[in-house]
């Protein structure tokens, strides 16, 4: 069931070359409106029978007035930030200046993992009715993820063969939390899925509730502050095992990219890589240097950007680690941590500028190179 249409609108004829592509952005559902998408039987005897109440294990500022959400994202209407599409394209588009913006429905992982095939198979279908609709989508700015439980690789290639031909999903989106880890051979089909399709497979992080939270090895953190430090160590255990355990010999064109993951960590960890790599040559069975694998395949959001007091010292980091390869500029737009393109651009050498902000991004997302023009739009470059 599409959502209705009351009028009808169309993009202008003139094109603009895009200078800004957001590879982070939160749409979320109205009060009701993904459960019709949900598939039975796990609608009926799994959602519908739990109890509703609070599902976010989240200790932000101004949790309890604002959700972690900026304060403005709110719609008048009194729905959740980020369900809004024309408020999102106001805000995001218009204001801010993105061009392209890559929308990434968070989902945490169920207890059951059939429950988490379900609700990602219906927040599919939701963006596709929702925002990628000519109705919410006539600006063509929105392209969408093809949602998927990677505990269930089987569902997993079903899902990307029933969405990978649609004009406006433009990535696999996934958790990076379930175990194994991405270099078991359980995992293949999806890699093989998504290289046939020559589409790329993001990572964002999520949060499960209580038993489902991500475990690190000391036991369940007990504040936000403690998962956001801990989530980068595991992106750092997906980038190791893709590598090591040969996904990338595997499926040479795959590519992966970590979202909200943070990224100055790389390069310490590039520089470890390589040197067990020299170290033990003779006993492992990869065909490069770690630190190639990781320039040719995968790819970070700037968001979260970590900040230090003296700035020579990150200008020294996106040098080192050769940001303009491996950045995809990311806003986490509604949230509170959102960062405005304009003030990002500023804080990157300037070599690196067009290729953090809008060509890595339409390279990895296969994006067009122009879109519609729209009075009054902001530009960032």
């Amino acid at each position: 069931m599409a959502a209705p249409s009351a009028v009808q609108r169309t993009a202008p004829a003139e094109h603009i070359a895009v200078r800004c592509v957001d590879s982070d952005v939160h749409p979320v559902p109205r009060s009701g409106e993904l459960t019709q998408y949900i598939p039975e039987p796990w609608r009926s005897k799994y959602f519908l029978s739990r109890p509703v109440g609070e599902q976010i294990y989240y200790d932000a500022p101004d949790y309890a007035h604002a959700r972690a959400m900026r304060v403005d994202t709110f719609p008048a209407d009194g729905e959740f930030a980020g369900s809004d599409p024309d408020l999102a394209f106001r805000q995001l588009i218009l204001e801010a200046g993105v061009d392209i913006a890559i929308l990434e429905p968070i989902h945490g992982s169920c207890r059951l993992t059939e429950a988490t095939a379900a609700i990602c198979h219906a927040h599919n279908t939701w963006q596709a009715n929702h925002w990628l609709d000519s109705h919410n989508n006539w600006h063509q700015r929105w392209r969408g993820s093809i949602c998927l439980a990677i505990e269930e690789p089987e569902e997993c290639v079903r899902e990307i063969e029933r969405w990978a031909g649609h004009p406006y999903m433009a990535q696999i989106l996934i958790n990076a939390e379930p175990r194994p880890s991405w270099g078991h051979p359980k995992y293949d089909p999806i890699w093989a899925a998504a290289t046939k399709h020559d589409i790329t497979v993001s990572c964002h992080l999520g949060r499960g509730n209580h038993e489902e939270l991500p475990m690190p090895p000391v036991g369940v953190p007990s504040y936000n502050h403690d998962f956001m430090v801990t989530y980068s160590l595991l992106a750092a255990n997906q980038v190791m095992s893709l590598i090591f355990d040969g996904v990338f010999d595997r499926f040479p064109t795959l590519r992966v990219v970590f979202i909200e993951h943070a990224f100055t960590w790389i390069l310490p960890l590039m520089w470890r890589m390589d040197a067990v790599y020299e170290a033990r040559k003779s006993r492992v069975e990869i065909k490069r240097k770690p630190s190639e694998y990781v320039k040719d395949h995968i790819k970070f959001t700037t968001q979260p950007l970590d900040y230090p007091d003296d700035k020579t010292e990150l200008l020294r980091a996106f040098e080192w680690m050769e940001c303009d390869k491996i950045l995809l500029y990311s806003s986490d737009y509604p949230h509170w941590t959102f960062d405005d393109p304009r003030w990002l651009v500023k804080h990157l050498p300037e070599h690196a500028r067009e290729n953090v902000m809008f060509r890595n991004g339409i390279a990895t997302f296969h994006l067009p190179e122009t879109v519609p023009a729209l009075e009054g739009q902001v530009r960032v470059i």
